[in-house]
């Protein structure tokens, strides 16, 4: 029986690569990727030649994870990896666990950096109990029930938005609750790393071009006599 691993890779910064990650990276005889091209750029950054890389990604995972078991059982080792942060956290990964697992295959979970983690560490909402919800819907009857859900909660809830929506997401929140606490994290660990905390409506009145990767936190739970501090009276 092979290993089974698990990589959380940087989500920007390379120097938040785990010395374990690197360990394994090195050693394993497969590397699964969700892009090959992205996983070589970070393979040569460190080094790390000669890998046989295979792709796993949402599209054709559901085709892949029996044969990387398989090649699993087999003795070899297989690392898992995404294009940045930690696989099945919104990237593929959770069909290739579950299928290990169902086959006594017990994965070996790397920990690393998250775009998740990062954000309810930077986010300043209460986090004694928080929600991901991953990606937000793009047609508006969809988005504006999502939404309603998370402000409707009494707990903070985090999501991925695309830069592309992101000011008519912001302008949604603020409609519905103008007073909601939110935190918008932007291309976390990256050169241009911003945060921005404040009301939905202050930060939908942001008049800018928004580029980059983005997670929201939002925290409605004042209006349900919530201080937010996250300590039982």
């Amino acid at each position: 029986m092979g290993n089974l691993y698990i990589v959380s890779t940087p989500i920007g910064n390379m120097e938040d690569l785990t010395l374990r990650a690197l360990r394994i990276l090195k050693e394993a005889d497969i590397i699964a990727a969700e892009d090959t091209r992205h996983t070589r750029q970070l393979l040569s950054h460190f080094e790390i030649h000669g890998k046989q890389l295979v792709s796993c990604h949402a599209f054709n995972e559901h085709g892949k994870v029996a044969e990387l078991v398989e090649q699993v059982k087999n003795g070899l080792s297989v690392a898992l990896v995404s294009d940045a942060g930690t696989p099945s956290v919104a990237d593929p990964g959770f069909l290739l666990v579950r299928t290990a697992v169902e086959q006594g295959v017990e994965p070996t979970v790397i920990p690393g950096v998250s775009a998740l983690t990062f954000a309810v560490t930077a986010s300043a909402l209460p986090v004694d109990k928080f929600a991901f919800r991953a990606f937000a819907p793009v047609k508006s009857g969809q988005k504006d029930k999502f939404l309603r859900e998370m402000l409707d909660s009494g707990m903070t809830n985090f999501f991925f938005e695309s830069p592309y929506r992101i000011s008519k997401t912001l302008a949604a929140i603020a409609e519905i609750a103008p007073d909601c606490r939110l935190a918008l994290i932007r291309e976390a660990t990256k050169f241009h790393e911003e945060i921005i905390r404040g009301s939905a409506a202050e930060l939908a009145a942001l008049k800018r071009e928004w580029k980059g990767e983005f997670v929201i936190g939002l925290n409605n739970s004042a209006k349900k006599g919530d201080s937010g501090s996250g300590e039982e009276e």
